[in-house]
């Protein structure tokens, strides 16, 4: 018995003595209870909506008010022109546009019906047939009050449009999320365990003492899964394309760059954690499980970040999958020019230019 308690008193010492995996075994519980209460919620709240309205009359100012009033809505945009519609969905600036007939009251009240146009971006056919419906919601209170008040079956006509996929197919919206998961999980576990090898099996004496920098050590280990990345990332647009039958309505080439700079962040971040850690378990927990969870959470893949609390939202800026995704979305489903993603290129290369400095920073020229 005494022998059995020295052991057990071995393993905590050995458990406690590596504060990584403390963190992971205490800080992982926390962290996922607190991402899966706030992040996964099927509601929509404070969704920018731009209007155009050219009667600007007493009941479409009414109406603008109540969907201003609502927890779900804040009008953004007011806008002076019908063909301002194509370009605000393309920056990505706005989820919903409202579109008022002319001379909408006087229509309502000489005729007894009005309509209206809601326009919604259909790469998120779920976002969007919670967003329409919750218009509509605000047009049928709408037009019950104004029957009550005047007892005259008044009607109000919400036309619904779906931009960009109209038959409402859910590949347009998962197909870019999966890439970005399916991307970054095997590239990033890939590099994670390149260094975290050499030590292990005591190599890594002979690259140190070599008169390469570390600098070149660093990506002569990227080369290679980058190599075999570029045959992942053909393979996953081919089975998109012809297999879920998600079109690439935008430039091909843009797309490929876009997605290998996305590419070379995941391999630069699994080289980043393969200098973090000591063993090829560490490095493939931290590079699958935890990564895992902040892309399929804070991606905007599964849940809209704009329904998340603030505090998510920024966390959601540093999670290289959300920029990818949406670019992604940009590209291949809005079929958009190269302009319009201009900020996510940008991001995505600050982010690997990052990376691998913090890779080389953080790579030991000495062993312990």
């Amino acid at each position: 018995m005494k022998q059995f308690r020295s052991f057990v008193r071995k393993e905590y010492y050995h458990i406690f003595r590596d504060k990584r995996t403390m963190l992971i075994l205490l800080a992982m519980p926390i962290v996922q209870i607190l991402l899966f209460g706030f992040a996964i919620t099927t509601e929509v709240k404070d969704v920018k909506v731009a209007v155009f309205d050219p009667s600007k009359d007493a009941s479409t100012q009414l109406i603008k008010e109540r969907i201003n009033t609502s927890e779900y809505f804040t009008i953004a945009e007011e806008l002076t022109d019908i063909d301002q519609i194509n370009d605000i969905f393309k920056y990505g600036k706005i989820n919903l546009v409202v579109v008022f007939s002319d001379n909408f009251a006087e229509n309502l009240l000489h005729t007894g019906e009005a309509k209206v146009q809601l326009i919604a971006d259909g790469t998120d056919p779920n976002q969007a047939s919670t967003l329409t419906g919750y218009v509509s919601g605000i047009l049928g209170s709408y037009q019950q009050e104004l029957m009550e008040q005047y007892k005259v079956p008044f009607q109000v006509i919400p036309e619904t449009r779906m931009l960009y996929n109209p038959q409402l197919k859910s590949a347009y919206n998962f197909v870019p999320g999966v890439m970005g998961l399916i991307l970054m999980l095997i590239c990033a576990m890939m590099t994670s365990i390149a260094i975290v090898r050499e030590k292990e099996t005591g190599t890594m004496e002979i690259l140190l003492s070599s008169p390469m920098k570390p600098i070149y050590i660093i990506l002569a280990k990227a080369v290679p899964y980058f190599t075999l990345s570029i045959v992942n990332l053909i393979t996953i647009l081919l089975l998109s394309v012809f297999v879920l039958g998600v079109p690439v309505s935008g430039s091909l080439f843009w797309l490929a760059i876009l997605s290998l700079l996305f590419v070379f962040v995941a391999l630069a971040l699994g080289l980043f954690i393969s200098t973090l850690v000591n063993t090829q378990m560490a490095a493939m927990l931290a590079s699958g499980m935890g990564l895992m969870m902040p892309i399929m959470l804070l991606s905007g893949m599964m849940f809209p970040i704009e329904s998340m609390p603030p505090i998510l939202q920024w966390i959601s800026t540093i999670v290289p999958a959300r920029w990818y995704i949406e670019a992604v979305k940009k590209i291949m489903i809005q079929g958009v020019a190269v302009q319009y993603i201009a900020k996510e290129l940008a991001i995505i290369g600050i982010m690997a230019i990052s990376l691998i400095m913090l890779a080389l920073s953080k790579f030991k020229t000495r062993l312990s």
